[in-house]
């Protein structure tokens, strides 16, 4: 798919919305040019109604996270989300960046491997508990 960073995409096989899949596919190219690492994104459809998409990302460093997270609101303005909700950036551990349909995780790697999102929302539902 895109060269450079680790890209990993988890998603079933029926199209995406073709808005979600458009501005899924800019965030990405952009997080790619910005040299993020260990990019994955996660299909949230069928497991919450926050979004149809989450992506988590790593940056090297505070500075390298806050530039990373410059370059996905801007693919998110470009593509069509005229105000993405953003936390995070003045500290620039974690950066979460909220553009409706796909959300976006900005880590340095201590504080992504700490929160560890990916087991928490890639793996599947638990079974509900059967009556004893």
């Amino acid at each position: 798919m895109l060269s450079g960073a680790q890209t990993a995409l988890h998603s079933d096989d029926g199209p995406q919305p073709s808005r979600s899949g458009t501005i899924l596919q800019d965030i990405l190219q952009s997080l790619e040019d910005a040299k993020a690492e260990d990019i994955i994104s996660i299909d949230l459809r069928g497991k919450t109604a926050l979004a149809d998409q989450m992506i988590i990302t790593t940056g090297r460093s505070t500075t390298h996270v806050g530039s990373i997270a410059d370059k996905a609101i801007k693919a998110c303005k470009a593509s069509g989300v005229s105000a993405p909700r953003v936390e995070g950036l003045p500290q620039c551990d974690w950066v979460l960046i909220d553009a409706g349909d796909v959300i976006i995780h900005v880590f340095r790697p201590e504080v992504r491997q700490f929160y560890n999102l990916e087991k928490m929302w890639s793996g599947d539902r638990p079974q509900e508990p059967r009556g004893l």
